[in-house]
């Protein structure tokens, strides 16, 4: 629409899509009532059958309580925030990637994180075909280790564009083996009354996993080159996704 010239093209762009999804917010109907959940059950200047005002504190106290008595729940968090925090890392390296590939420029790289993209799809495709048949530590691992072989892959062939392509869309079908189970695990074992505060702390969580990659990626690629980082990376997945595995295979689910 020519704003490009005049310097405002990318902002409008961006500012649009927040507006946008603002306005949708709005017109969503979800008949909340103030004081669902545990807050039905507590007690207001002594008396009983009134509901107290959610208090920010003790939702987080009782979502961390909660997290330190089921191991499951827990890991399966712990996984969720490293799951995002290998793509936040990637949104950032990626860049690097298109510059070393003597294919692409460097403005190409959103090719790289399309075939992420692609890769969850059917990854996530295949969990709802046949993922029943598999536990869910067993698909995590399966994961981990799949996302580990691709990162270290990429290690290798970094200045080579189809097989980056390649491996960065079984990174992302690796992905969805973890994502996918790992979010079906928190919303199963989790009871109702304490979803909400669950998933606050599982978004707190995962804005800051997102925060820090995209903040320590580049740097680290800077000192000590984009096959070392690749490598961290997939020792930190392979790593995880094992912790995880054993805990689900010796951890306590008492609810």
């Amino acid at each position: 629409m020519g704003w490009t010239a005049i310097g405002l093209g990318k902002e409008l762009v961006v500012g649009s899509g927040y507006a946008i999804a603002g306005l949708i917010l709005l017109l969503l109907q979800t008949r909340e009532k103030v004081g669902n959940g545990l807050a039905v059950n507590r007690t207001q200047n002594g008396q009983d059958g009134k509901t107290a005002p959610p208090h920010f504190a003790e939702d987080i106290r009782d979502g961390l309580r909660y997290l330190g008595q089921q191991h499951h729940v827990r890991n399966a968090l712990l996984q969720l925030v490293i799951l995002f925090s290998v793509f936040a890392a990637l949104a950032v390296l990626s860049v690097r990637l298109a510059e070393v590939m003597p294919a692409i420029k460097s403005s190409q790289f959103g090719f790289l994180l399309a075939a992420g993209g692609v890769g969850m799809a059917i990854g996530a495709t295949f969990i709802g075909q046949f993922g029943q048949r598999f536990l869910h530590h067993q698909l995590s691992l399966i994961g981990s280790i799949g996302m580990a072989a691709s990162l270290l892959g990429l290690s290798i062939f970094d200045e080579q564009l189809v097989p980056a392509l390649l491996l960065i869309m079984l990174m992302g079908l690796f992905a969805a083996m973890v994502g996918v189970p790992m979010q079906t695990t928190i919303q199963e074992e989790t009871p109702e009354e304490m979803r909400g505060k669950i998933f606050g702390l599982q978004n707190n969580a995962i804005n800051i996993a997102l925060s820090l990659p995209l903040a320590l990626a580049g740097v680290a690629e800077t000192f000590l080159g984009l096959r070392i980082v690749f490598i961290g990376l997939a020792v930190l997945v392979v790593a995880g996704g094992g912790f995880t595995w054993y805990i689900s295979r010796t951890g306590s689910t008492s609810k």
